[in-house]
């Protein structure tokens, strides 16, 4: 079993964690102005805002996975930007631009540090459906699941000193991740198999690593529309830009 990954990017060990350390997207890239494009149906009996497909790139896309506007979010489940996104930008993008067929969204992890990446797979245990919508809570409890690290810390240090397929299981219970979750509708017994496959952990490390080498991502959140970065962290700059590329 390969830990090298893991290793390389600090994520065997029980680092300290601090909310404030999100960073400010600022990438270049602009957005051609374009017409406003019609509506694309979903396929009969279904609806994009309910449409989930697993990318080749490991994200979670919601919506018409044809869309010509196709935005990506690069995001970090520790990053309070991130979770502010979650909340403001969400609701519209689900009930306003991606039901047209004209918008998809993407989520993919930018992985930061150990609670990160533990809830980065919790969210990918269940159904690829509850993917987002689990992302979206956990942002939402962001200071709650904090405040539960900072009241279990021996715990939390504890896991760096075990085998490594109980390391984020720990870390999950310093976090209160594995009630958090049960309470959503992931039991204790799936979040423990999730946390316990090293593999699949080490897969999103290292999906996360990649792409963020290749693309020369190194800040959250930072997005992409159509492939090409943009120079804007927070929906009321990122929703103009939309709407500029034709998304109504």
């Amino acid at each position: 079993m390969k830990l090298t990954r893991l290793s390389a990017l600090g994520l065997l060990a029980a680092a300290p964690l601090a909310l404030a350390g999100c960073d400010d997207a600022a990438a270049p890239g602009g957005v051609a102005s374009g017409e406003p494009l019609p509506a694309v149906a979903a396929p009969e009996g279904t609806s994009w805002a309910n449409t989930v497909t697993v990318t080749p790139e490991g994200g979670y896309m919601i919506g018409n996975p044809d869309a010509p506007l196709k935005l990506v979010e690069y995001a970090s489940h520790t990053c309070g930007a991130c979770a502010n996104f979650a909340a403001t930008a969400k609701p519209a993008l689900k009930e306003k631009y991606i039901p047209t067929g004209n918008v998809s969204f993407e989520l993919r992890n930018l992985v930061r540090d150990p609670i990160d990446l533990t809830i980065a797979t919790l969210v990918r245990c269940g159904a690829k459906e509850n993917m987002q919508p689990l992302s979206d809570q956990a942002w939402a409890s962001l200071n709650d699941i904090f405040a539960q690290v900072d009241a279990n810390q021996a715990l939390y240090q504890s896991a760096g000193s075990q085998p490594v397929d109980q390391r984020f299981i720990t870390i999950a219970q310093s976090a209160g991740l594995i009630d958090y979750f049960a309470a959503r509708g992931l039991s204790a017994d799936q979040s423990r198999a999730c946390l316990a496959d090293t593999e699949a952990v080490e897969a999103i490390a290292e999906a996360s690593q990649n792409q963020a080498e290749e693309l020369g991502i190194n800040a959250t959140p930072t997005f992409l529309l159509n492939g090409k970065k943009l120079d804007v962290n927070s929906w009321d700059q990122l929703e103009p830009l939309l709407q500029r590329a034709g998304a109504r």
